[in-house]
């Protein structure tokens, strides 16, 4: 009879799309009779390993479609050699600037760990439940090019202005012609207020015209990044 009913429970649970409550309730269920727990006890601990096992699926999700590339956090970065302030971006990581739709950006000279930031604002984010996209400038262009190229701009800005919080890495590592410049500033001037975004660079904006070499959408990128 048991063996019956295990069965039709796990059926239920097949049903209902809960796989966690399927595999979990007889193990639950003993720890509730050891533990005296009531049976609102006992269906609150399902509840929770259900919705526990779910949150873990849909932050695994959001990581892999965020395509970052690859999976650092701000725990593992090292503060004391970087001379970053770990309070300030700890208090980044708490998500309130994308909330805000509020850019932000990390200026430094390569190897100063601006990738690692930026990864490790990414993965707060997706563990917030947020859609989160890594991207380098290049490969944002390169992608919106190629859009372009088969007469779907329009959809492919679309997703972008989409995602909760867009980062573009490597920003003045490789000049960007007139016509990518004018691709990364419609991502840019969409988000505007809207979105947030992070941009790493390894310039200046005193500099920012040796790879932006239009000096009308320098400064208008400039604008939209620190208004």
């Amino acid at each position: 009879m048991a063996a019956l009913q295990d069965q039709a429970i796990r059926q239920h649970c097949k049903t209902l799309r809960m796989p966690t409550i399927g595999t979990q309730f007889a193990r639950l269920a003993e720890a509730a009779v050891r533990e005296g727990q009531s049976h609102i006890g006992y269906l609150e601990a399902l509840l929770a390993a259900e919705m526990e096992e779910r949150e873990s699926r849909a932050i695994t999700r959001l990581l892999h479609e965020a395509r970052l590339p690859r999976m650092k956090t701000l725990d593992g970065f090292e503060f004391d050699r970087s001379g970053v302030s770990a309070a300030q971006l700890r208090t980044l990581a708490e998500g309130d600037y994308v909330t805000r739709a509020e850019p932000v950006l990390l200026v430094g000279e390569a190897g100063t760990g601006k990738t690692h930031l930026a990864t490790g604002l990414c993965v707060a984010a997706c563990r917030q439940r947020r859609r989160v996209r890594f991207t380098t400038a290049t490969a944002l262009v390169n992608d919106l090019a190629e859009a372009a190229h088969a007469n779907q701009l329009s959809r492919a800005l679309g997703r972008w202005e989409r995602l909760d919080l867009i980062c573009i890495d490597e920003l003045g590592y490789v000049p960007l012609a007139g016509a990518a410049c004018e691709l990364m500033f419609q991502v840019i001037a969409d988000r505007a207020e809207k979105a947030a975004v992070i941009v790493t660079t390894n310039l200046p904006f005193s500099e920012w015209s040796q790879v932006i070499p239009n000096p009308r959408l320098c400064k208008a990128l400039i604008d939209r990044l620190t208004d």
